[in-house]
């Protein structure tokens, strides 16, 4: 679990405590993963290189720090990780927006595609891929796993929930993407959900059933 960060800033841990309730409504469920998600980009986006640029500030010729958001792209698995995404972008509003549809099939849990779309030059840009949960890591992994094929820098993988079993898969695939959550819950049920986790996030996000 050496490359697993739980995010466990009290803010943190105090909004994903409002979306577990049931009684949520969907305003204040997006409304909280969006800022839930902004705090998140900040632990996230920790190790961004910087570069040294010059600043006329009122009084002088400075020199400032600054990151090249441009060389960030941000890849929402859809339709979930969107709810993460617009959340992210207020904090990194100069990244680069992918996306990947995939829909888990029912009957067998594994993921299908739908749609790939994606910046140009990936191998010179960082990956933050998204989506709320991590449970059978079927999806996760085959985002991923298309997303390699594009030589990138470096990807990282941010969900809000995950469970042992989405982690293990998620390490035997990708050994080398570090996974980023706000909690570790206990299990997956037997229609891989997680338990206690916070039911069908899409769901809950769009008010859909």
């Amino acid at each position: 679990m050496s490359n697993v960060h739980v995010i466990d800033h009290p803010l943190v841990q105090h909004k994903l405590t409002l979306m577990r309730n049931k009684e949520a409504s969907t305003n204040s469920f997006r409304r909280l993963l969006g800022e839930l998600a902004s705090l998140m980009a900040y632990e996230i986006t920790r190790d961004m290189s910087l570069q040294e640029v010059q600043v006329e500030t009122p009084l002088e010729t400075t020199t400032g720090r600054m990151i090249d958001g441009k060389k960030l792209v941000l890849v929402s698995i859809l339709r979930a990780g969107n709810g993460i995404l617009e959340g992210m972008l207020n904090v990194v509003p100069g990244a680069r927006v992918g996306h990947i549809g995939l829909y888990r099939d029912p009957e067998t849990l594994k993921p299908v595609e739908y749609y790939f779309k994606m910046p140009s030059e990936m191998q010179e840009r960082d990956i933050i891929v998204v989506d709320p949960m991590l449970a059978t890591g079927n999806s996760a992994i085959a985002a991923i796993e298309k997303l390699k094929a594009l030589s990138p820098k470096s990807i990282k993988f941010v969900c809000l929930l995950t469970c042992p079993e989405g982690v293990a898969a998620m390490q035997a695939a990708h050994p080398d993407v570090p996974i980023y959550t706000a909690s570790i819950d206990r299990q997956l049920n037997e229609h891989g959900y997680i338990l206690p986790g916070l039911g069908d996030a899409g769901d809950r996000i769009f008010g859909t059933k």
